[in-house]
């Protein structure tokens, strides 16, 4: 698998195996993700094409200090809530700019 910086084919188009992100992850929420109660991750969709089954290597990031603190973990995204892929609210709910990851914890 490859590192998947960015890049403009179409979460749906994508046939090339599952990518790898690397991401920050605020203490607060990599606790949570950590712990298993936190399931889901709000992100930024316009810089990378999330597609499920992609892998992602969560290092926790503190704001406070600009530094990375050293611990990560490894998820694999499950199911993408997107403007393209919407909840049953209306297409509309979330800004075309954003998604909503599902998440799992990877042993990858």
């Amino acid at each position: 698998m490859s590192l998947h910086q960015s890049d403009h084919i179409a979460a749906t188009s994508r046939t090339s195996p599952s990518a790898i992100h690397v991401l920050k992850c605020w203490p607060q929420f990599f606790s949570e993700i950590k712990a298993g109660r936190k399931r889901h991750d709000l992100r930024r969709s316009n810089d990378r094409h999330f597609q499920v089954g992609d892998r992602i290597l969560l290092r926790e990031f503190d704001p406070r200090s600009d530094k990375y603190t050293g611990s990560s973990m490894k998820v694999v995204v499950t199911y993408i809530t997107s403007a393209e892929l919407p909840c049953a609210l209306s297409k509309d709910a979330l800004h075309a700019d954003f998604c909503i990851l599902s998440i799992a914890p990877s042993e990858e």
